[in-house]
């Protein structure tokens, strides 16, 4: 005997319907606000020449990486091969959407981590939402972002931050409950208040911490990003696309190689960010 059929895609066909009818104002706002964002903020980085935003980024490095000469001279050489691939354009595109998106992804994290440490009810309700993201394929991010936004970087920054949130969410809270006991006991004993033991004790010890989970952060942002312009997101990943498409190995090698140049100075100036006395506690 055959088991009735579970109406499940129906059940989300009424719900993606039901909210695109009463909350259709909330996602126009919300995709005008994105759009406005990455617009302005590659607009900012296009109005830069070249060559002063490269000399910027360089001096940003050795000056972060703590005068590491070395590290800003590849940098400076990788973003000069990048703008002589004609590719700046592309990679500004490529890096609003991850600036954007990380920053809305952190936004939601570490605010909701600190939270998560601090409650053990939230701490568990957060841990299967959590896992599930985390297992859930990229692609998959990409549905709902199209159904409800359309197709261009406004459904590709919302799939990005849904899929990078999860590491700076679990990092920020694993930071502030590993901070250790007598700390917190010595700031009771001084009389702190929960918002100055927050400020002054736990984020101090927990950065390390936090900044590994805003790394991971940044990372999958880049990496959703590539996959994102499958929905219509421009930058370099369209042009990886397009170079799949058209079986045009030199085209998609170019675009991946920028990529990973601009996932490397990502990498080394979030890397570094911690002071040498915070890594040593």
């Amino acid at each position: 005997m055959d088991l009735p059929r579970l109406p499940v895609g129906e059940a989300v066909e009424a719900l993606v319907d039901w909210i695109e009818e009463y909350c259709g104002w909330l996602l126009d706002g919300i995709s005008a606000g994105l759009r406005f964002l990455v617009d302005g903020l590659q607009e900012i980085l296009l109005l830069i020449p070249a060559p002063i935003l490269i000399l910027l980024i360089t001096v940003l490095v050795w000056f972060v990486t703590r005068r590491d000469t070395k590290l800003a001279a590849v940098t400076a050489l990788g973003l000069l091969l990048i703008w002589n691939l004609n590719l700046w354009d592309l990679s500004m595109l490529t890096l609003a959407l991850v600036i954007t998106s990380t920053i809305l992804a952190l936004a939601i994290a570490i605010p909701l981590g600190i939270a998560a440490a601090r409650s053990e009810t939230l701490n568990a309700a957060l841990r299967p939402v959590l896992d599930f993201m985390q297992t859930m394929p990229s692609f998959v991010y990409l549905i709902p972002a199209v159904i409800f936004f359309g197709l261009g970087s406004v459904p590709a920054i919302i799939a990005t931050v849904i899929f990078a949130m999860p590491p700076a969410l679990r990092l920020t809270n694993l930071g502030i409950r590993q901070v250790p006991g007598e700390l917190i006991e010595v700031a009771d004993a001084f009389g702190t208040t929960p918002r100055q033991k927050l400020f002054k004790v736990q984020l101090p010890v927990a950065l390390p911490t936090i900044m590994a989970g805003v790394n991971q952060c940044i990372m999958l942002a880049l990496s959703m990003t590539v996959i994102a312009s499958m929905i219509g997101a421009g930058g370099l990943g369209y042009q990886v696309l397009v170079g799949i498409q058209r079986v045009d190995i030199g085209m998609g090698f170019e675009a991946g190689l920028a990529i990973v140049i601009i996932a490397v100075i990502l990498d080394r100036i979030t890397q570094n960010v911690v002071p040498p006395q915070q890594e040593d506690r």
